[in-house]
């Protein structure tokens, strides 16, 4: 059996229940569109949303988009740790990276530091 984690309220693993999860097509700091396509997405029984963030402007953009909606929001980083940090700053409920992708061990360990301090889960994955 697997750990059991806590996103955003929703118990992940562990013998939780199979959470509903999907995630946006819009632009991320294009808040309105993707706050709009979350409240739709939480009306049709979605309880976890990830979001990409490919740029500092949709990092920047969490904090709003977390301010209007009920369910756990997750970034999906690529290439760029200080887009993880910036959304842990921003109050992300968990961080998808992947370490081959964001550089350096110095950078994971920032990711996973800045992660640690504010009890964000991390999500690790690896293209191959």
């Amino acid at each position: 059996m697997s750990k059991q984690i806590n996103i955003g309220g929703v118990a992940i693993g562990g013998g939780a229940p199979v959470a509903i999860q999907s995630m946006c097509s819009t632009k991320t700091e294009n808040v309105s569109a993707t706050v709009d396509q979350i409240l739709r997405l939480e009306e049709a029984g979605c309880e976890i949303i990830r979001v990409a963030v490919p740029h500092l402007e949709a990092a920047k953009s969490i904090g709003a988009i977390k301010s209007r909606i009920h369910i756990p929001l997750v970034a999906d980083i690529h290439f760029d740790y200080k887009l993880a940090l910036e959304c842990a700053e921003q109050g992300i409920d968990k961080i998808r990276i992947n370490p081959g992708n964001i550089g350096g061990e110095d950078r994971v360990k920032a990711v996973v530091d800045a992660c640690r301090k504010r009890n964000i889960p991390i999500r690790i994955g690896v293209n191959g």
